[in-house]
């Protein structure tokens, strides 16, 4: 009996990013200029995005799943590419770092991304989850001839181990409860069997939580977060910050959502502490901090917690309210990075807090981009973290978590103080020693899309709400 081929459609954006990741690498073989491998990376990505229009569909018997949901994913990986390239050329050259592998590896750990994000099985989810994170590990210790570059690699790679174990330990007990791996049968047999008391299933729900939080650096699993964003590449620690937690994201909610979508109130139970004491902790410990990637480490950290009530409502609108606080996140935290990749020169790390004093009158418009960013990080209006953020209060509050949302406004004030510092530090104090930008027409072109989004969708933001809410419609 001849075997049915499959649909490769819906996977074909996959397949091209394979091929073209793999060219990226053996073409570093024959172009000395490393920029042009970088425009190459672009390309790539472009033609991705492109592909992306016909993949509508699923194949492979389900496991793999391309949809709204996914392809908005997508294009924020796309997106995350795109920008984290554009804020490297010159930078790694700086780094002494310029080497073609590096853009070769950011495209195979976004290949990765988009595999978690069209995973409609669990072993799917896995293959998806350890090609975006071995590819990141690489990535966060770049920079071999620095120890603290060497220790962000090794602390990502070894709490990444533990949240893959978990996955599986989680995966394993799943199927040897429901006799199956795909998410929507998964669903089907917990109502066939009424299993929403099961001790088993709430174990296993446990455990999925564990593995995912660690990959949105989630409280109390978000320990590798601020050693591995400050030790790393700083661009790579701009596209650790988007990438791999939207990633997280995005399997949390198709997992919860579709595999465990019939006990909503359980594993809610078991989210809600976690969004409590994510974004408490990420906020609080954030006042302390001195060197600014690790403030942007906390604060990214809070973030997730915002972004975890949307989840916890459970509903589309909260679903799509998570897609579009991503994408805006994706936006003021990429930028953000960019103005602090600027500060870094020959001999000049600017990694910390004070190195910004002053900067106004020196650099003016530095100053006004970064105060445009930290006005979004906190929650500004008009511009786009604010809507983020209202967005994803309002479906908790719709789904009657007020209670929550208070305690997120609250530590959202917190915030505040560390955001609103910076601005501080660079307006209202002199210069110590005159900086030197280091600027390039990439960074310049990631800065002027960053901004641009920034305030366009502060401004006008039913346009990116219309889009996360048809991309979950079918959901």
């Amino acid at each position: 009996m001849p075997i049915a081929m499959p649909d490769l459609r819906p996977v074909m954006p996959e397949i091209i990013m394979t091929v073209l990741a793999l060219s990226i690498l053996m073409a570093d073989l024959l172009i000395k200029r490393k920029e042009t491998v970088a425009f190459l990376s672009i390309i790539s990505v472009g033609v991705v995005a492109y592909a992306l229009a016909g993949s509508m569909g699923t194949t492979f018997n389900g496991m793999f799943v391309s949809d709204g949901y996914s392809m908005f994913f997508k294009l924020i990986f796309i997106l995350n590419v795109i920008l984290t390239v554009l804020i490297s050329v010159k930078y790694i050259v700086i780094e002494r770092v310029n080497f073609g592998e590096y853009y070769s590896l950011i495209l195979f750990s976004t290949l990765g991304m988009m595999i978690m994000a069209s995973a409609g099985d669990l072993i799917v989810l896995y293959l998806g989850l350890e090609l975006m994170a071995l590819s990141t590990y690489i990535l966060a210790g770049f920079i071999r001839y620095d120890i603290k570059s060497n220790e962000a690699a090794m602390k990502y790679f070894l709490l990444g181990a533990f949240a893959s174990a978990f996955l599986l330990y989680g995966t394993s007990m799943i199927y040897g409860l429901t006799g199956t791996t795909d998410l929507k049968a998964i669903s089907a047999y917990i109502v066939k069997n009424g299993l929403a008391s099961n001790p088993i299933l709430m174990l296993s729900m446990i455990l999925f939580a564990v593995a995912f939080s660690f990959k949105i650096a989630a409280v109390p699993f978000h320990m590798w977060a601020p050693d591995a964003y400050e030790g790393a590449p700083t661009s790579i620690t701009a596209f650790m910050s988007v990438g791999p937690k939207a990633a997280g994201f995005a399997v949390l909610g198709r997992v919860f959502m579709i595999a465990f979508g019939t006990v909503k109130i359980e594993w809610a139970g078991i989210l809600i502490p976690i969004a409590i004491l994510t974004m408490g902790v990420g906020n609080i410990v954030a006042l302390s901090q001195t060197n600014i990637k690790r403030m942007l480490a906390y604060s990214s950290i809070a973030h997730a917690g915002y972004m975890l009530l949307g989840i916890i409502a459970g509903t589309g609108e909260g679903m799509s309210s998570v897609l579009n606080y991503m994408l805006i996140y994706a936006f003021m935290n990429i930028g953000a990075f960019a103005v602090v990749i600027m500060l870094r020169s020959e001999g000049f790390k600017g990694d910390s807090i004070s190195d910004y004093e002053g900067l106004a009158k020196t650099h003016p418009m530095a100053a006004a981009l970064m105060l445009v960013f930290m006005f979004s990080l906190t929650g500004i209006p008009p511009t786009a973290g604010f809507m983020g953020k209202f967005y994803v209060f309002m479906s908790a509050i719709h789904a009657g978590y007020t209670w929550l949302v208070i305690i997120a406004v609250i530590f959202s004030a917190i915030s505040a103080y560390f955001y609103l510092r910076i601005v501080m530090y660079m307006y209202m104090k002199e210069p110590k020693e005159a900086v030197q930008l280091t600027t390039s027409p990439a960074i310049g072109l990631a800065l002027a899309i960053t901004v641009t989004a920034v305030l366009f969708i502060g401004i006008l933001p039913s346009i990116f709400v219309n889009f996360a809410r048809a991309a979950v419609a079918g959901f």
